[in-house]
């Protein structure tokens, strides 16, 4: 049996993960990675760069995506909380433009898996929130690419209402990005 519990979700290939924890009195162990135990669970195990963000309530980071040099990433929040939304722009897959949000905090061991083939953001829902995503492909500038967290085409529901922000912080670079009916997608749905 493995460490790791993969979860599925409504897009197909973008998983919870849920590591095994240890609670005791002074406070609780996890694997947050394990190369055998991944490949157990028949998830990636091969990751090449951490990064983490640190973020105010009201950031939204993304919709990114790389074009070439595609990242698979293992999201993990440290500390705060955060909605991750996760967009398919796979050409040809059933759930093409389909979207899910997820809520992820550090008071929770859960991770979510984004396979290449799908745009990737957050909203950030505490102050002092930070957050590790492992990546199975180095950043590449040149590559960068992104949809809008706004498009109308996704009709995205960032709960903002829900956590009193009323007012988002977004880059100027993740502002400026198109919607998704104005970029052509570098992936093709495998079935």
């Amino acid at each position: 049996m493995s460490k790791f519990e993969k979860i599925p979700t409504e897009l197909s290939g973008v998983v919870l993960v849920r590591p095994n924890v240890f609670p005791d009195e002074r406070g609780f162990f996890l694997e947050s990675f394990n190369k055998r135990e991944f490949a157990l669970a028949g998830l990636p195990d091969t990751y090449v760069q951490d990064n983490i963000s640190h973020s105010r309530k009201g950031v939204i980071r993304g919709l990114h995506f790389q074009s070439n040099q595609a990242q698979g990433k293992l999201v993990k929040v440290l500390q705060g909380m955060i909605f991750d939304i996760v967009v398919d722009i796979r050409n040809g897959s059933p759930s093409f433009g389909h979207h899910i949000g997820i809520e992820l905090s550090s008071k929770s061991p859960d991770m979510l898996f984004v396979p290449v083939g799908f745009a990737h953001g957050f909203l950030a829902l505490e102050d002092d929130t930070e957050v590790l995503y492992k990546v199975t492909d180095f950043y590449a500038p040149q590559y960068d690419a992104g949809i809008c967290w706004n498009d109308p085409f996704l009709d995205l529901r960032w709960p903002l209402a829900e956590f009193c922000i009323s007012k988002v912080i977004v880059s100027p670079k993740d502002a400026a990005l198109p919607s998704l009916n104005e970029i052509i997608s570098p992936f093709t749905y495998g079935g």
